[in-house]
């Protein structure tokens, strides 16, 4: 390497902040494996930058997988440490545990069941151009799947940040895909510990509404999400984003979702079993169309079902007022 090359290296590292990268798991298995694939193949300089798994108390072998992947990585040169989080059972917790264990300048989150992009964190980092952006967050996709509530979640675009980028109350981002400045958290603030659900949009907008920081979108930092693919865990996760309705609600003081009554589930099910059905029919037959554009009115009308219930049943936790700092 010559003088110019080692001076260039050299300079490169100077502008390139430490960086923490802080995923929680909880019974993740199936999952860690090819989350830790995609973590090593990250374009950032390893040097700059640590990978915090945080276990969420674990039932299965998420600890020894973490633990081993710990090793593994240390022998590539790239630092992967496993944490523990055993006092309190949400993933909001775990990211605090990791936040405090950190020691970058920048803290960037996903979820065990996301796949970073190579160029992810590279991308994400390079976004926080200029002093005063102090949040940034990344574009989430659908993984390609096979099942019919896969397709599902890859047609309606659940989990993407369409939806969260124009909120009428104020953008957030999820922390399947989101980084934020160290210095952002010494002034507003870690996540609610106690809150199971919404805690990513409570955070961003206790970013943008008590600080100066500003909030940025790249589409180029990319992580590619796994969907459910079994109903109930369908059900089960709109019942949470109806929770995190009533818990946002509190907090903010956002609109409540608005319940269906009995008939527009009537008329919604009629119509599709008297117009839309066929002609999806019909198209799928020429193959314009796939066999999920038969079902989604359907499933649709289910997960709409699932969020209202969980809305109605949801009680904020008395602790979830508790803000900790660094």
């Amino acid at each position: 390497m010559d003088t110019r090359t080692a001076l260039e290296n050299s300079l490169t590292k100077m502008v390139q902040p430490k960086v923490s990268v802080i995923v929680p798991i909880y019974n993740g298995e199936q999952d860690v494996p090819d989350l830790v694939k995609c973590l090593q193949a990250q374009t950032y300089p390893a040097d700059r930058v640590e990978y915090l798994l945080v276990d969420n108390a674990s039932s299965d072998r998420t600890a020894e997988i973490i633990k081993a992947a710990e090793t593994e990585s240390q022998e590539r040169g790239i630092t992967l440490r496993y944490i523990s989080e055993t006092d309190i059972q949400s993933s909001y917790a775990a990211r605090n545990k990791g936040i405090r264990a950190s020691t970058g300048e920048i803290l960037a989150f996903t979820d065990a069941d996301c796949r970073p992009k190579p160029n992810w964190l590279e991308s994400l980092v390079n976004a926080f151009e200029g002093e005063k952006v102090g949040l940034v967050v990344g574009a989430i996709e659908a993984l390609p799947g096979q099942s019919l509530l896969e397709q599902y979640a890859a047609r309606k675009k659940i989990l993407s940040h369409e939806s969260a980028l124009v909120h009428p109350f104020c953008p957030f981002g999820k922390t399947a895909n989101l980084a934020t400045r160290r210095v952002v958290l010494s002034e507003v603030g870690l996540f609610r510990s106690h809150l199971t659900t919404g805690g990513d949009a409570d955070f961003c907008w206790r970013v943008q509404r008590q600080s100066n920081w500003k909030f940025k979108f790249t589409e180029k930092a990319i992580v590619q999400h796994r969907h459910r693919t079994t109903l109930p865990d369908l059900v089960s996760q709109f019942r949470r984003y109806g929770r995190s309705n009533r818990y946002l609600h509190e907090l903010h003081g956002i609109d409540l979702m608005k319940e269906l009554k009995f008939y527009q589930y009537g008329y919604r099910l009629s119509r599709w079993l008297v117009k839309e059905l066929p002609w999806a029919g019909i198209k799928a037959l020429l193959g314009k169309a796939a066999l999920v554009d038969l079902v989604i009115p359907p499933i649709y009308l289910i997960t709409v079902r699932a969020q209202v219930e969980g809305q109605r049943e949801a009680k904020l936790p008395e602790k979830a007022s508790q803000i900790e700092y660094l």
